[in-house]
């Protein structure tokens, strides 16, 4: 294992927005098991993608309310990995030129966790993917 919280599951940005949003019905009922009895969390890139979603108006609210919100409802916590260890890992991630996924990737690969992602890219690559 790596220098991350062994169980820790990550979520991809679009999960958090879904949770934050309580569009539940896109989760399958083994992903909703697993938000709710397991120890969840993000990747802090995961903010500055929201951000980015934020300011080209597809999503509706700032990240610090929407992660804040979920961290008081479902204990979301961020991943303690080293940043210089995360890059580290996605240089070797050249399944996309997306860096946002690429680090959300490698952050999670770290600890060998699993990533709730519907990213069919990411599911081809990241083996502990799922949806």
């Amino acid at each position: 294992m790596g220098e991350g919280v062994e169980g820790m599951i990550f979520l991809d940005s679009h999960a958090v927005i879904w949770l934050y949003s309580g569009q539940l019905d896109l989760f399958n009922p083994k992903v909703l098991k697993l938000i709710n009895t397991e120890q969840v969390c993000i990747s802090h890139i995961v903010k500055l993608e929201i951000q980015y979603l934020f300011e080209i108006k597809r999503v509706k609210y700032e990240p610090g309310l929407i992660i804040d919100t979920l961290i008081g409802e479902i204990g979301l916590m961020y991943s303690d990995n080293n940043f210089e260890s995360i890059v580290r890992q996605a240089i070797h991630l050249s399944f996309t030129r997306d860096p946002f996924d690429r680090i959300i990737v490698a952050d999670a690969s770290i600890s060998n966790s699993m990533l709730i992602s519907k990213d069919r890219n990411i599911k081809k690559h990241y083996k502990n993917t799922i949806w």
